[in-house]
């Protein structure tokens, strides 16, 4: 019998405790009520998902959402984190809005308030109307004064009802994993050329602060991946990658949101159209930054040993870079390393970079693939994180919430169904929801939090 782990720390009073989920991954639904195809459902309809999962399917939580917002609910949940589909919303990219898409989303949000459970809708999570890619998709600048004309259509139905807002989620992993290397939708493998990408997503982040802001939303943030980055060697070549891949993929986002400028000037000049001024839109005032969380990256030069980024994609040898395994005593299913001190270490370095520039932070990811009803493994990891995010506040960093990732199960991206994220088991042959061990670890924590004990 495993022995039970000791009481969290307490945290701040008011702190938000939620759990996350994507429209893509989680809703099914790919053809119903006028939704038109995402990129995302292009790509998978090329066999592109590894083990051939079902992502017009998913977990379908569009016909299911009552049953996953009861589960909400069982935790004691403070907030849910789901993401609007633009194509069910705005099937064409741009035209008339699908009044039967923002239905579905009007319905879901009320039955969180009816349950006391705050929405917090992310705008974009990937999944871009498929005749935007075919335009171009975010290497074109009018991808981003479409995607501020969608924000406005979803805030005008649902900015009544809804306290707390998300624009994009996780633009480098766009960037890199869609433009630059061909892993994730759209497919393109244009490496530095996909700067324009990058660009384009924080431009639609500041066009959508403004345009929800006029639509009466309030309390408005983004979802960006952060990672403690560490050279592998002390070479210079070693120490010119990690640096490189650190600007790359921690402040060339953060930077112009928070502060209004690129963090290099070499990647300045790489930016299409009017920069200065778009990055006046850019750096929009946000009420909260969102933090997503995994592992540290071990970073080097170049070289044959040299792993693949991220979720084990490959890297060309033109990229001045290499990433290496990073040591560690535990790995998720999905071999990241297990390095929980990574949050508080990262947070830190935020704190430090931006000082009074660093609005109020929410942890708006931080989760692990494990299989297995009784998931020890991934109780462990919780409490380890949420102990390294309690040492964060402790050192100063004003973090307001956390969401784990994910509520349930769902599809991830290319690895499909094998990999499993959920506090609650899918089986994706009957759509039957199980609550696993971590359920009812996560259900305990938030409720011991909330009596003070």
């Amino acid at each position: 019998m495993s022995t039970p782990l000791p009481p969290l720390p307490a945290f701040p009073p008011g702190f938000l405790w939620g759990a996350s989920a994507s429209a893509f991954q989680t809703e099914g639904a790919a053809d119903t009520d006028g939704k038109g195809p995402s990129g995302w459902d292009a790509f998978a309809a090329q066999g592109r998902i590894k083990d051939g999962a079902d992502a017009s399917r998913a977990t379908g939580f569009h016909a299911r959402y009552r049953e996953d917002v009861a589960l909400l609910a069982g935790l004691g949940a403070d907030a849910f984190r789901f993401s609007v589909s633009w194509p069910r919303v705005v099937p064409g990219g741009s035209g008339p809005v699908n009044t039967a898409g923002l239905d579905f989303y009007d319905r879901l949000v009320d039955e969180l308030c009816a349950h006391g459970i705050t929405p917090a809708p992310t705008l974009y999570h990937w999944d871009t109307p498929l005749p935007l890619d075919e335009a171009g998709g975010w290497l074109n600048r009018d991808t981003a004064a479409r995607f501020a004309e969608y924000a406005s259509a979803v805030a005008g139905r649902l900015a009544d009802r809804v306290p707390m807002w998300i624009t994009i989620n996780e633009p480098a992993e766009v960037t890199l994993l869609g433009y630059a290397l061909g892993e994730h939708a759209p497919g393109r493998q244009l490496l530095f050329d996909a700067l324009p990408a990058a660009h384009h997503q924080l431009l639609a982040h500041g066009l959508a602060v403004q345009a929800l802001r006029a639509a009466g939303a309030a309390n408005i943030g983004t979802a960006v991946s952060h990672s403690p980055v560490r050279a592998a060697g002390t070479s210079e070549e070693d120490r010119f990658g990690a640096e490189l891949y650190d600007t790359i993929t921690n402040w060339m986002f953060a930077d112009p949101i928070l502060t209004g400028r690129y963090p290099d000037e070499n990647f300045a000049a790489l930016m299409p159209g009017p920069v200065a001024e778009d990055l006046e839109v850019i750096s929009s005032p946000l009420d909260w930054y969102g933090v997503n969380y995994y592992q540290p990256m071990l970073v080097g030069a170049p070289s044959n040993d040299a792993l693949g980024d991220f979720a084990g994609v490959g890297l060309p040898a033109e990229l001045p870079f290499g990433v290496r395994e990073i040591e560690s005593e535990q790995r998720t299913d999905f071999g990241w390393a297990v390095v929980p001190d990574g949050l508080r270490e990262q947070l830190v370095l935020l704190k430090d970079r931006y000082g009074d520039r660093l609005p109020p932070v929410y942890i708006t990811e931080n989760g692990c693939s494990y299989d297995g009803l009784d998931d020890r493994r991934r109780i462990d990891f919780l409490d380890g994180h949420l102990r390294s995010l309690h040492q964060a506040i402790e050192a100063g960093v004003d973090v307001r919430g956390y969401f784990t990732w994910s509520l349930t199960d769902n599809i991830e991206w290319v690895e499909g169904a094998a990999q499993r994220f959920g506090l609650v088991h899918i089986d994706y042959e009957t759509l039957e929801r199980t609550p696993k061990a971590s359920y009812a670890w996560y259900r305990d924590a938030i409720a011991a939090q909330k009596s003070g004990h």
